[in-house]
């Protein structure tokens, strides 16, 4: 396993982080099979876990929680908070109310008096950076976290946090957690120059594209599993965006089998070749998922094999546009550009 600084922290974090998703009932994996991978993630010398207070409505922190009592102080330990927790308007976002309080029900969930890292899930438009940073300054200075970060926020959104904490003399977002793939490669023109510039730690999710870079999608086969189940549109070949995948796929196994690599070494490979990445979140829901996996943790790629990904996709470019989560809303809802 390789070891990276995480951001300006000094933490030292592993290069693959287990991403706990799929713990519970989204991913339908029980808590002996979570604790089964924790287990061997962690024996693996993988040490950051990460979750989310809205994954499985607050199952997949419970059974994180359990999977790792007694050993807290081993684990850097990661959640999120901001997406929407029921029907009530105000269970969700990133005000102070709601971070104070949802933070107290993650810590409770977790069976834990603190978490290192507490990530605001998405870009809130409705509130003001100031109001969201001195929460979690405040949050931070009564030791029920230890840092702060953003996820998916759009690289402008990054800068302007960043300015308001100087501006306003608070702590700063420390990490960013955005979705990177070789079939996603939009981060690297806007997302990954500013976290560089701002020293901030970089935890990616989806290196595997949702599936499409695990090697059980290829050509001539059919497109099973439980996100496809799911989200068929995604993985619908007769969709223009995904037949450029599928096209894509084809080449990058061409090239993984030429280097003696499964496409999942290929996969989490480049993404942790980038100086700008600190770890590749894996989401397992099994143990062989895990193995297979874990197999990459010391996969390091030639510059022959990263030219002949960058031939297959562009630097900057992303295959499935619409897929994109940092989107800014104006371009998605019209009534937001429209006098």
């Amino acid at each position: 396993m390789q070891y990276r600084t995480l951001g300006r922290t000094g933490v030292q974090v592993s290069s693959l982080a287990l991403g706990a998703m799929n713990f519970g009932r989204i991913g339908r994996t029980t808590q002996d099979e979570a604790t089964a991978i924790v287990d061997a993630a962690l024996e693996a010398g993988v040490n950051v876990i990460d979750t989310a207070d809205m994954y499985g409505d607050g199952e997949s922190e419970e059974m994180v929680g359990k999977a790792i009592a007694g050993r807290r102080e081993d684990i850097v330990l990661a959640t999120k908070a901001g997406m929407p927790m029921g029907a009530e308007r105000n269970h969700q976002g990133s005000s102070r109310r709601w971070l104070v309080t949802e933070l107290d029900n993650s810590l409770r969930r977790l069976g834990v008096d603190h978490v290192d890292l507490y990530q605001i899930h998405r870009w809130d438009p409705r509130t003001g950076d100031e109001e969201t940073l001195s929460a979690l300054t405040d949050l931070q200075r009564a030791g029920k976290i230890r840092y702060f970060g953003s996820s998916t926020f759009p690289a402008h959104r990054i800068v302007q946090a960043q300015w308001a904490a100087r501006d306003h003399g608070l702590s700063r977002y420390v990490t960013e957690q955005p979705s990177y793939s070789v079939l996603q490669r939009g981060i690297e023109s806007h997302v990954l120059p500013v976290t560089e510039e701002y020293g901030l730690g970089v935890l990616v999710w989806s290196p595997l594209a949702s599936g499409w870079l695990s090697g059980a999608i290829r050509e001539g086969r059919e497109i099973t599993g439980n996100r496809a189940a799911f989200m068929p549109q995604r993985f619908d070949t007769a969709v223009p965006a995904n037949r450029a995948r599928l096209d894509a796929v084809e080449r990058l196994a061409a090239v993984a089998d030429e280097a003696g690599l499964t496409m999942i070494q290929l996969a989490l490979g480049f993404v942790t070749a980038h100086p700008g990445v600190t770890s590749a979140l894996i989401g397992p829901r099994t143990l062989d998922h895990l193995r297979s996996h874990l197999a990459a943790a010391d996969t390091v790629l030639s510059a022959d094999v990263l030219d002949a990904v960058d031939a297959i996709v562009a630097p900057g470019t992303d295959l499935a546009p619409d897929e994109k989560h940092d989107t800014p809303p104006a371009l998605l809802d019209p009534s937001l550009r429209r006098r």
